[in-house]
């Protein structure tokens, strides 16, 4: 194999690994504090994609050079996500707090078809071109067979998220106090935690990584439809339930595992299977370590 060839196949999977991350630490954080598997986190995602479409495309026609239009954008669409992020949890899972989980599982699975239907009817079915906002890096030229500039930027963006995300669950008083709430819930309210601003607060985070990452990959692949966060979602969760779900650090190991299996599976077997490695490759997890790569095994109490 040569080394170009392998190096593209490396940072390519790098590449995915980090958009699934971002995406994987919604599901897993979620998870983590009120056992729920959001559904709906993909469409978050492709929310955001489609609102910096929007802002993207209006900013274009005023001539603002693709710097400020990229920052503007992103701005928007992390936040735009984070209000749908609030949202939906204030409306769809709230209510259904002290119910059975798989009624809040129903909940979130309508919360998911129900979006993608809203922006299917509000948009168009078809894929929709999407601006490169990220600019090519000329000192990027000569490496440019091996790395590309968005996924530069994508990696760098990813690790810069990852550290900041860190500090906050480690450092921070709302951290401490996520992880006190994903601990015991009962015992966090009784030591004057707000366990329901906390889990809203969670859902805004994980919103703003979704539309964040979709933001990203919609620049470096150039299209986008109203079906990608149902692949993306599930491809995240795939990931976090790797990295054992409700673990932010399995979820990022996962990411990458996922992401790199994909990208060497494509391109030393076939494209065609890009979706067999990853299920595949879950199944075997689920097999050998069903807590995964990272996660602890619970025992449930009868």
């Amino acid at each position: 194999m040569k080394l170009d060839f392998f190096l593209g196949l490396l940072l390519g999977g790098l590449t995915r690994g980090s958009i699934y991350a971002l995406l994987a630490l919604g599901y897993t954080m979620v998870y983590g504090i009120i056992q729920l598997i959001n559904f709906a986190h993909g469409e978050i995602y492709m929310i955001g994609a489609f609102t910096a479409l929007i802002v993207a495309g209006v900013l274009t026609l005023s001539g603002m050079p693709t710097l400020a239009i990229f920052a503007i954008a992103l701005v928007v669409a992390v936040v735009y996500a984070m209000g749908y992020g609030y949202t939906i949890e204030k409306m769809a899972y709230k209510p259904l707090r002290q119910a059975p989980r798989l009624s809040v599982l129903i909940s979130a699975i309508g919360m998911s078809m129900f979006l993608q239907n809203y922006v299917l009817l509000a948009q168009t079915s078809d894929f929709q071109p999407f601006p490169a906002l990220i600019p090519e890096f000329a000192f990027l030229e000569p490496y440019r067979k091996i790395i590309s500039s968005s996924q530069l930027f994508i990696l760098i963006t990813t690790a810069i998220v990852m550290v900041l995300l860190t500090i906050l669950i480690r450092y921070t008083r709302t951290g401490k106090a996520m992880r006190a709430t994903s601990q015991d819930k009962t015992m966090a309210m009784l030591v004057g935690i707000n366990v329901n601003k906390v889990i809203s607060t969670t859902f805004i985070i994980g919103s703003g990584t979704a539309a964040l990452g979709g933001l990203l990959i919609s620049s470096h692949i150039g299209q986008i439809n109203f079906y990608i966060g149902f692949i993306a979602g599930i491809k995240a969760f795939v990931a976090a339930v790797l990295g054992g779900i409700g673990s932010i650090p399995g979820a990022v190991l996962g990411s990458f595992v996922l992401g790199m299996t994909e990208s060497f599976g494509t391109g030393l077997v076939s494209s065609d299977y890009e979706d067999v490695f990853a299920f595949v490759f879950l199944i075997l997890i689920l097999i050998f370590r069903p807590e995964g790569l990272l996660g602890r095994s619970t025992k449930q109490k009868v």
